[in-house]
């Protein structure tokens, strides 16, 4: 497989856009369980399928483009509302940047990486490493680039993201990820509670990091992505849970931007392992 890996990653963006579109319907085609969970968290959020019908083959999109932006030639990017980036990498309290499952969040790191870290230091982000070994190596290779840097979800990963922050840095994770059990806390996500992970109000809480959000919008064929960024309405608050509540917010309000590319087969709802 890292053959046929490395050997798409030289495929023309557009078509492994096409052939991931084509995957993403066929998964949802086939596979009951997947079509239920799809249909069922779109609901939750208010919408028809009319509306978010995009992410059926966004989300094999997701999978195509991998190839490219782990093994390829760097992809053409533009920015949006950049100025709130440079201004909290200046304040040199450290950059908590938070993205959903939504456009593409592998170009969000590479693009930050490639544009600050040789200035402001590298950045950090959390992963989870695959179940497949040489799909868990190949993801390694490809993160350790310059300027990026990868924390595992563990307390040794929380310990390394802090000393980054600390240092002036920056670290990247994905909010709405159910994290491993007694990391998270039960908190309104679309008007159904969903387990969250308390690290990133954590993080900010215990750093004063800034935090901004922002998502990777898919561009249509194949002309690259657009980095979108965000500053939060209000700063966080200073409790908990109240905080882990307000980032769910924040990341509703970004994947209503464009529900059309948000990962909605993803089990947002499901009990993190350990607990019944």
């Amino acid at each position: 497989m890292t053959h046929v890996f490395r050997w798409l990653a030289h495929v023309p963006l557009w078509l492994l856009h096409g052939l991931g579109w084509l995957l993403g319907w066929l998964s949802f085609l086939l596979s009951p369980t997947y079509r239920r969970r799809f249909l069922a968290n779109i609901a939750q959020a208010g919408y028809r399928l009319s509306a978010a019908w995009g992410a059926v083959g966004g989300a094999g999109r997701m999978v195509g483009e991998l190839p490219r932006l782990w093994l390829g030639a760097a992809v053409p990017c533009e920015w949006e509302n950049d100025a709130c980036v440079d201004k909290a990498y200046a304040a040199g309290r450290g950059v908590i940047f938070l993205t959903p499952h939504l456009g593409c969040f592998e170009i969000t790191a590479q693009a930050l990486a490639a544009r600050y870290a040789g200035r402001y230091g590298p950045l950090t982000v959390l992963y989870r490493p695959a179940r497949q070994a040489w799909l868990a190596q190949l993801m390694l290779q490809a993160r350790h680039r310059p300027g990026l840097v990868t924390a595992p979800t563990s307390l040794a990963g929380v310990r390394q993201m802090i000393r980054s922050l600390r240092n002036g840095h920056a670290v990247g994770l994905l909010p709405d990820q159910v994290p491993p059990d007694g990391m998270g806390v039960w908190s309104p996500f679309f008007g159904r509670d969903a387990y969250t992970m308390t690290l990133s109000a954590r993080l900010a809480q215990q750093t004063g990091a800034t935090v901004l959000l922002l998502w990777g919008e898919r561009l249509r064929w194949g002309r690259g992505f657009r980095l979108h960024f965000r500053e939060l309405h209000e700063p966080l608050s200073p409790d908990l849970d109240a905080a882990v509540a307000q980032v769910n917010r924040e990341m509703e309000r970004l994947i209503r931007e464009c529900p059309a590319q948000y990962l909605w087969g993803y089990a947002r709802y499901k009990h993190p392992k350990g607990e019944s």
